[in-house]
């Protein structure tokens, strides 16, 4: 990383910072974060991978969109975080890749995880290297990780930062969302169960 640019946007819940690091020539789309309020150590931080389908497109398929929508809730309610976002589409894989799992998924009924690895993916390829740097540059220590993502965890640990699981548990999920969340439950993720 060469540094950053940071600057003021004006948001429909309030001002906030955006935060895009450097990281050279050729480089379209860096990691960027929202800061909301004054972060400091506990606050609580969302990590968030790039999902068209879900963000963009407000598929049911998996839970992206949800998650992104009650993290940022949290930060606000909370009056201070960061929301990291990532360019990692398709759990790094990239979106062609993505479509392909999702091809072979419904032609064959596998979930994605195993769509990936018939079509020699890896189940996951992202990494968290990124998000470490950006929290870094705001000097936070400590955050409240609004995942389910264990590998996430562990990988802020790993830059030095300390990190307290904080699950997300979507209420009513969709028949769609229901399989995907099973399915990564199964691949490590730490899925609550539902309130009744």
């Amino acid at each position: 990383m060469t540094g950053a640019v940071v600057h003021q946007l004006e948001g429909a819940e309030g001002a906030f910072r955006a935060i895009v690091l450097d990281g050279g020539p050729g480089w379209m789309n860096p990691p960027s974060a929202a800061v909301y309020g004054e972060p400091v150590d506990g606050c609580p931080v969302r990590i968030h991978s790039r999902c068209l389908y879900g963000e963009i497109f407000e598929s049911t398929n998996c839970d992206c969109r949800w998650q992104l929508q009650e993290s940022l809730r949290i930060i606000r309610k909370h009056g201070s975080g960061v929301l990291v976002y990532l360019d990692q589409e398709g759990r790094g894989a990239g979106l062609f890749a993505k479509a392909e799992g999702y091809e072979l998924s419904q032609k064959q009924g596998l979930d994605t995880f195993a769509s990936y690895a018939a079509l020699g993916y890896k189940a996951d390829s992202r990494s968290y290297g990124d998000a470490a740097a950006l929290l870094a540059q705001l000097r936070l220590t400590s955050v409240r990780l609004l995942t389910n993502n264990p590998a996430k965890i562990s990988a802020l640990e790993a830059a030095g930062i300390k990190a307290e699981m904080c699950q997300l548990v979507q209420p009513d999920p969709s028949r769609e969302t229901v399989r995907y969340l099973a399915a990564k439950e199964v691949h490590g993720h730490a899925i609550l169960p539902r309130p009744a």
